[in-house]
């Protein structure tokens, strides 16, 4: 018996399973909205809601049984072509969905009580019964099952007294857990004699392990049977159905031809990996002519002759089976090797996992600047030697957590289907760069951001069929989320094709709302810009969607909490696009480590893309300045004067120029010091206040350094620099660039 903590656990693993289950069903239709006639879809998304009701009654969670059960019903005839899957059906089974996610959310994993709203459920089960009746009669292409029981023993598929008909091949492979869950196999195999007569059943055996390793609790074994019947299809299924979830079924009908034979071979479980196995249990090749085969192949030696080739030769199977039985044994190896050098682990020893590397980052460093410190060259190079792997295990460890953004990619089918009705729009999602690997700490953050610039490209940017008609463009808008990897950072971007951004309207609402005097001359990026402030909406009237000022705000600060950046590129009449640029980890960079004074900081090393020199009588004293780079105006800040700290005596000072994204300015500095590892800690609550500030790190001496956080350093230049042209505190410098 399982004590109470067991049980609990149990059923938070069967939470986690229903949440994956229900995603993959929400993927399904959201593919079968697309392709209505996809098979495969329509298979799997029964099988994710046959498997959920499964596992669901071993927790005697009856509501969401029954629940699920409708769905299930009602997919059968989907699967069985007695019914269409209509937009309308889909839109109401994505409900039913929600519902069920709903009911797993409410389980109590301490009682496994599942309190439900029987108003709303009763609601959507009387949705669903409107489409409980079969819309057609069934396909006229499903195989004809034999006129009548064929009495003969020892035929093989076809028997003479049967003539034209022929027998239906069950090929059964049970799981180990399906004694555990009180299920008997013989007692399937004495159900299945009532549909017909069973003209041949094999035991497949090669999963049996020695006496010694065997469990009495786990089942080893397999099944083929040729069963001549009259019955259907789902009749013989239905002898299965209370262990779908412990065996795999697959049904061939009467007088399937070889393809279908080749088919089963592909779709075997990944247990039986010699030739003759394969191909008895397929049903091409008797236990017999196994064994003749085998006796054919003893008397071979010492050239040890092929049993395929064998079986060839002697006319017992084709050899177009033998390929088909080759290819399986090799895909079964292949796969066991991989699956042999995979394993899974916790998220939680991940990350202890990098906070280790990060404190062996800062110690390797220690230790190398003591060696340098004492001048003892065998040391040094030993220490470099040390932080040279180091550094590999930092990348390894890193890669540890990079997962792909496609997964969250996917989940905006659902938001785009839902959002276009609601709105009548007729939109179509692209998704672009799925592959791209990013951390999971940083993707698992984005998803609110994504929603809201989703949200609002379908509501403010895409127009309606109409409007788009009316402006030569195609009636169905088109969405785009892309990612790719550009200058060690990743770039997330959120585009449409629709009547992209007002810069008139916005600049009028800005000055509305007292965000900008009337007379600011700004450029048409800035404009857009303020899109991003709290509580700004151009939207005439609030509704569901928008209109209330919240949400750009909220992408802005994400963004900018995850050392990210936002731009926007638009067109009007032609559409806009979100660009979001953001760094692939949180925890480990690499830095460019300067000093004011005495006070160390560093900046991302991935924003660094120049260093200048120049005499500190042409710099002055002013915070906020320009100095013209190459012919080009480059905004600057005096990060002493900005952060308050004592101004440097030195006659030299030094300019780090950064950029982020299309834009650039110049951090004025006392000294350089070079690259390093960063391991980054976050700051406290006293210092989070702080502007400029992303947080901290350990350097190798012990000493504390800042970590610049460049996007809000330019922000704050750029409003400072905007404020006033003739503001006594700013400066301009010339310097020519080479």
């Amino acid at each position: 018996m399982l004590n109470g903590e067991q049980w609990s656990q149990l059923l938070r693993g069967f939470i986690d399973e229903a949440g994956d289950l229900i995603k993959q069903a929400e993927e399904y239709l959201l593919q079968l909205d697309q392709t209505p006639e996809d098979e495969d879809a329509v298979n799997g998304l029964f099988r994710a809601m046959h498997t959920l009701k499964g596992s669901a009654g071993l927790f005697s969670l009856t509501p969401l049984v029954s629940f699920t059960h409708h769905l299930e019903s009602l997919l059968m005839s989907v699967r069985d072509s007695q019914r269409k899957l209509e937009p309308a059906l889909i839109s109401l089974m994505l409900r039913c969905l929600d519902e069920i996610a709903s009911m797993v959310a409410l389980i109590d994993v301490d009682s496994g009580e599942l309190p439900v709203d029987e108003t709303h459920q009763n609601e959507l089960l009387a949705a669903l019964a409107t489409f409980g009746e079969p819309a057609s009669a069934p396909s006229s292409t499903t195989p004809a099952a034999p006129s009548r029981p064929c009495a003969q023993r020892g035929a093989f598929v076809r028997c003479a007294s049967c003539d034209a008909d022929g027998a239906w091949h069950v090929s059964l492979r049970f799981q180990p857990d399906l004694l555990r869950n009180g299920f008997d196999p013989a007692s399937f195999v004495r159900y299945l004699t009532r549909l017909g007569d069973i003209l041949r059943l094999d035991v497949i055996d090669e999963s049996l392990p020695s006496f010694a390793e065997m469990d009495p609790e786990s089942c080893y074994i397999g099944l083929e049977i040729d069963l001549c019947s009259e019955a259907s299809k789902v009749e013989i299924e239905e002898v299965f159905e209370f262990i779908h979830d412990f065996c795999t079924l697959r049904i061939l009908p009467p007088n399937s031809a070889q393809e279908d034979y080749l088919r089963l071979i592909r779709e075997l479980p990944e247990t039986d990996q010699r030739i003759g196995s394969i191909l008895v249990a397929s049903g091409l090749l008797t236990e017999h002519e196994l064994n003749q085969g085998l006796a054919l192949q003893a008397q071979a030696e010492p050239q040890k002759a092929p049993l395929g080739s064998l079986l060839v030769e002697e006319g017992m199977v084709p050899p177009q089976v033998v390929n088909a039985a080759l290819a399986k044994q090799q895909s079964v190896r292949e796969k066991r090797n991989q699956e042999n050098t995979q394993i899974r682990v916790a998220a939680h020893k991940l990350d202890e996992l990098i906070n280790l590397v990060g404190e062996l980052v800062i110690s390797a460093a220690g230790a190398q600047l003591r060696a340098q410190s004492h001048g003892d060259t065998g040391c040094v190079e030993s220490t470099q030697t040390v932080n040279q792997h180091v550094e590999q295990i930092r990348e390894a460890a890193l890669k540890l957590r990079m997962i792909e953004i496609g997964d969250t990619f996917n989940r905006f089918h659902r938001v785009v289907r839902d959002v276009s009705q609601q709105l009548g729009k007729d939109i179509r999602l692209q998704i672009r760069g799925a592959d791209t690997e990013l951390d999971k700490s940083v993707i698992d953050k984005l998803a609110d951001p994504l929603t809201h610039l989703v949200r609002n490209a379908i509501d403010h940017g895409i127009e309606s069929a109409e409007q788009r008609l009316a402006a030569g463009k195609p009636a169905e808008g088109q969405l785009q989320l892309n990612a790719y990897h550009e200058s060690g950072m990743i770039v997330i971007e959120v585009a449409d094709d629709g009547r992209g951004l007002n810069t008139e309207r916005i600049r009028q609402k800005a000055i509305d709302r007292g965000l900008i005097d009337a007379q600011a001359n700004l450029a048409e990026q800035d404009i857009h810009a303020l899109v991003f402030a709290a509580g700004f909406s151009t939207a005439d009237s609030v509704s569901d969607l928008s209109g209330r000022g919240v949400g750009m705000d909220v992408v802005r600060s994400v963004i900018d909490g995850l050392r990210g950046t936002i731009e926007i590129d638009s067109v009007l009449g032609a559409g806009c696009t979100f660009r979001i640029r953001l760094p692939l980890t949180l925890a480990i960079i690499d830095g460019f480590l300067i000093s004011l004074g005495e006070e160390f900081f560093v900046v991302p090393l991935d924003m660094v893309t120049e260093c200048l020199e120049m005499d500190a009588e042409q710099l002055g004293d002013s915070t906020y300045g320009y100095l013209t780079l190459r012919g080009k105006p480059l905004p600057c800040i005096s990060l002493a004067a900005h952060f308050d700290l004592p101004a440097s005596r030195s006659k030299r000072r030094n300019i780090v120029v950064v950029n982020l994204g299309r834009q650039q300015a110049g951090l004025v500095v006392d000294h350089l010091h070079g690259e390093l590892q960063t391991v980054i800690k976050p700051l406290g609550l006293l210092f989070q206040h702080l502007q400029g500030i992303g947080g901290s790190t350990i350097l190798g001496s012990g000493q504390v350094a800042l970590i610049l956080d460049i996007p809000s350093l330019f922000r704050h230049l750029q409003s400072q620099v905007e404020a006033s042209t003739g503001n006594h505190r700013q400066s301009r410098f010339d310097i020519s660039g080479s």
